[in-house]
């Protein structure tokens, strides 16, 4: 279990130091939690921005991961099949990442919106 746990962390870590996508993701997090915090938002809205966070961080480690496989296996030269493999998991991080900022936006946007408007 110790094991896992380590290999675990060190792909973390990993991510961190080799995908500039994943700094720019946990800079999001980190701003999503400090608004959820001034917002005051609720347990419902927290377990959907939670959430969120996650399904994003994870799919950024799955994309870097599935990029770093399909490199290995086309040993770096051109394929198509390479190609489009790379390009879904970048869809796939995409679309969840689009449908996180929607999340963002319903739960933050209202609530900017009374501060200016009351």
């Amino acid at each position: 279990m110790a094991d896992s746990l380590d290999f675990a962390l060190t792909g973390l870590v990993t991510a961190y130091k080799e995908e500039r996508n994943m700094r720019k993701h946990l800079v999001s997090a980190l701003l999503v939690i400090l608004a959820g915090f001034l917002f005051q938002v609720d347990r419902v809205e927290w377990l959907f921005l939670l959430l969120s966070i996650g399904l994003v961080i994870a799919f950024e480690i799955l994309n870097s991961a599935i990029e770093n496989v399909v490199d290995l296996a086309s040993n770096y030269h051109f394929s198509m099949l390479a190609k489009n493999a790379k390009d879904m998991a970048a869809a796939a991080v995409l679309l969840v990442s689009g449908i996180s900022a929607l999340i963002g936006a319903i739960i933050f946007l209202p609530k900017i919106w009374r501060i200016f408007f009351g």
